[in-house]
């Protein structure tokens, strides 16, 4: 027999509700059992933006700084929305060189921060609408800051929506869906659930990664007497 030759299957939001109901032995019944699970949904996609990178959610930017100014957020070209910046460089006449991330202790401790050159060093102030602060200040306004960041996940709004995640990630989707309803409606099954859903996250989880070689760098440090 011939196979189907489709690889289009998803889930739209009302059939993540539906499956995740019937694993609590229960029924999607009323517009309020929709309403709770949707709620539910997105505070377990906030969740996940808590158990580390989601590659799916990685996004590259650009700006152009601007001459004398340092900080950048949403209103003078940083993307938005954003909750955190992975790496970063300028790019120059074609060529990018690294910008490294130090700490908010670190940049508050350089000495003068109105120096200006071209931008070696970076400090990402996570707040709700965050911001990136280069230094030295950019010295003119035709470099480009490039930058990956990590981007939120979409909301679940109305029932006929798909949701913003890989196909991979469906079978974790709903077992959290189950296990977050069972908090509520099934409290015998929250147990079970929440195995089945730490299980299916670590799965899914650990197929989301970099497929690349990985190098250790001693740090060999000499000893004087």
């Amino acid at each position: 027999m011939a196979t189907s030759g489709s690889t289009d299957f998803d889930l739209d939001v009302a059939d993540v509700i539906e499956e995740a109901y019937e694993r609590c032995g229960l029924e999607l019944r009323t517009g309020y059992d929709a309403k709770t699970a949707r709620r539910s949904l997105n505070i377990m996609f906030s969740e996940w933006a808590n158990r580390g990178v989601n590659l799916w959610t990685v996004r590259q930017g650009t700006l152009t700084v601007t001459s004398g100014t340092a900080a950048y957020t949403s209103s003078n070209g940083l993307a938005t929305p954003m909750s955190d910046i992975l790496e970063v460089a300028i790019r120059r006449s074609g060529t990018d060189f690294s910008v490294d991330r130090i700490s908010r202790s670190e940049y508050l401790n350089i000495p003068v921060k109105t120096t200006t050159g071209r931008p070696s060093q970076f400090y990402f102030n996570r707040q709700i609408s965050p911001e990136i602060t280069l230094w030295p200040t950019p010295e003119n306004s035709s470099d480009i800051l490039v930058y990956y960041y990590i981007t939120r996940i979409e909301d679940a709004d109305t029932l006929v929506n798909t949701t913003d995640l890989p196909y991979r990630f469906l079978p974790c989707m709903v077992a959290g869906l189950a296990y977050y309803l069972a908090l509520k409606r099934a409290p015998e099954r929250v147990q079970l659930l929440k195995v089945v859903y730490e299980e299916e996250f670590q799965r899914a989880a650990d197929e989301d990664e970099d497929r690349v070689s990985l190098k250790l760098q001693p740090d060999i440090q000499y000893i004087r007497f």
